[in-house]
């Protein structure tokens, strides 16, 4: 017997190593006789034939050999012809685009491909093409809706074999594709490359329409639909659109009531775990999502990407109406009732509508007397926020509001505006009995009662009538001290 590189010469036939289908090294089921098969060699259990016939590969003493002239099967090498184990088919044909080496022709054809791009098998169905046989195969069970491969734990059928596989980690738990970044493990390697992203920071999926990019293909077809306005998924109760299913689903909560999130700690219901999550950083304090551009930190990522839109300037909310952009989807809600006028929110007290939920929550303070904001440094209380950060700078003389015209400051915006008439010498109250006009309401109201008969403004000591308040007020100091009038 002779012998040349990596190629057998047994009896004048050449023959190379290649892994058969059926296994020659024997695996034995436990005596239990649940769904596990043990490899012989290495004591690896497996549910399936299938799967121990694969893995039996990697054990050398499990190889077996075929002819190369006739292809058939000799059976696996004994420890007497150990030597043989070394030898394998010579690997001579060589791709000239990349440099790897083939043990036959054929094999070399079929790599050749993915260089040039042929696709010889082409499905009659559709027209779509395919470089290797077993797929196209693959692809006409979309067709055909044929799904051979059956899962033996529940019975789910599939038109792929890797697509069982995968499923049936479902069953096993088993989780091979690890992260060498965090040690996360995932059971399929599409979910562990989606994973690394967050470690390597990569989106690859970039908006046409905007550039913005993502690092998973859904999420970016979920933002197309900004673009296009697609909302597809309609609510069966109420009719509104949605985007996607997820969000409809999410809906169909507030009809059915259901909240089934509950807080420990205040005992608040919701309808979303993430919900839930979010608010439970009220009690603890909690910010983890944080700002790379000026560091202001926020208890949910929304708030926080809604938030980064102040520094990208992005408005991707655009009303059809007037073109109007927004960077968030609400404002443009509340905005487009502006032009049909909507208003669904009404007042169950006295009846009175608003377009913005926010706006009735406010109004409904007026019923109920609730001022939930506090000043600290002197314990008065106001029903919104903004009442109370206006009044705040009372006590800290803080005078934000400045007129670019002199440089005089103000504490509040509409006394600046006020203040701005002065030098645009704009006069926007106009009387409607005499057509005068005056740059402050205040000015017009107190004109008004020029054109009422009388005086309204009558002391109560004397019984002397005035046409305006300021006047009677002055009057009035005679009577306390004795006091002259101020000059009329």
């Amino acid at each position: 017997m002779g012998t040349e590189e990596k190629r057998i010469v047994f009896e004048g036939i050449d023959f190379h190593e290649i892994p058969l289908p059926e296994p020659y090294g024997e695996g034995s089921r436990r005596p239990n006789g649940e769904n596990h098969l043990i490899c012989s060699h290495c004591g690896k259990s497996f549910s399936q034939q299938v799967y121990l016939t694969k893995h039996q590969r990697i054990h050398p003493a499990a190889r077996t050999y075929r002819f190369l002239d006739c292809r058939k099967p000799f059976g696996p090498v004994s420890e007497a012809d150990a030597p043989l184990r070394f030898y394998a088919a010579k690997k001579s044909h060589d791709c000239s685009a990349c440099g790897k080496s083939f043990s036959d022709h054929r094999s070399l054809k079929r790599h050749q491909r993915i260089h040039t791009g042929e696709k010889p098998y082409k499905c009659p169905e559709c027209g779509k093409s395919f470089s290797r046989s077993p797929e196209l195969k693959s692809h006409q069970r979309i067709h055909t809706g044929e799904k051979p491969y059956k899962c033996t734990v529940c019975g789910k059928m599939f038109s792929q074999s890797s697509n069982l596989s995968k499923h049936q980690r479902t069953h096993t738990g088993e989780k091979p594709y690890t992260c060498a970044e965090c040690g996360r493990s995932f059971n399929h390697s599409t979910h562990l490359k989606r994973h690394q992203r967050v470690h390597t920071g990569e989106r690859p999926y970039k908006c046409t329409e905007c550039g913005k990019s993502f690092s998973q293909s859904i999420i970016l077809k979920l933002h197309q639909k900004i673009h296009t306005g697609e909302k597809p998924n309609r609510c069966s109760e109420c009719g509104k659109n949605f985007s996607n299913s997820g969000n409809l689903k999410i809906h169909q909560k507030i009809h059915r009531g259901e909240k089934p999130f509950k807080c420990t700690e205040c005992g608040k219901c919701f309808s979303q775990s993430i919900i839930l999550k979010s608010h439970q950083r009220i009690h603890t304090g909690e910010k983890p999502y944080k700002c790379s551009e000026c560091g202001k930190s926020f208890g949910d990522s929304r708030s926080l990407k809604v938030h980064e839109r102040i520094h990208t300037k992005e408005k991707p909310y655009k009303c059809s109406m007037c073109g109007k952009s927004f960077s968030v989807r609400k404002s443009l809600n509340v905005h487009q009732r502006t032009h049909t006028k909507e208003k669904p929110y009404k007042c169950a007290e006295c009846g009175k509508s608003f377009s913005d939920s926010r706006i009735l929550k406010v109004h409904q303070r007026i019923h109920t007397g609730e001022k939930p904001y506090k000043c600290a440094e002197c314990g008065k209380s106001f029903n919104q926020s903004p009442h109370l950060k206006r009044h705040q700078r009372t006590h800290t003389e803080e005078k934000p509001y400045k007129c670019a015209e002199c440089g005089k400051s103000f504490n509040q915006s509409p006394h600046l505006k006020r203040h701005q008439r002065t030098h645009t010498e704009e006069k926007p109250y106009k009387c409607a009995q005499c057509g005068k006009s005056f740059n402050q309401s205040t000015h017009l109201n107190a004109h008004l009662k020029i054109h009422i008969r009388g005086n309204p403004y009558k002391c109560s000591e004397c019984e002397k009538s005035f046409r305006q308040e300021r006047h009677l007020k002055s009057h009035q100091r005679v009577h306390v001290k004795g006091e002259p009038p101020e000059p009329q």
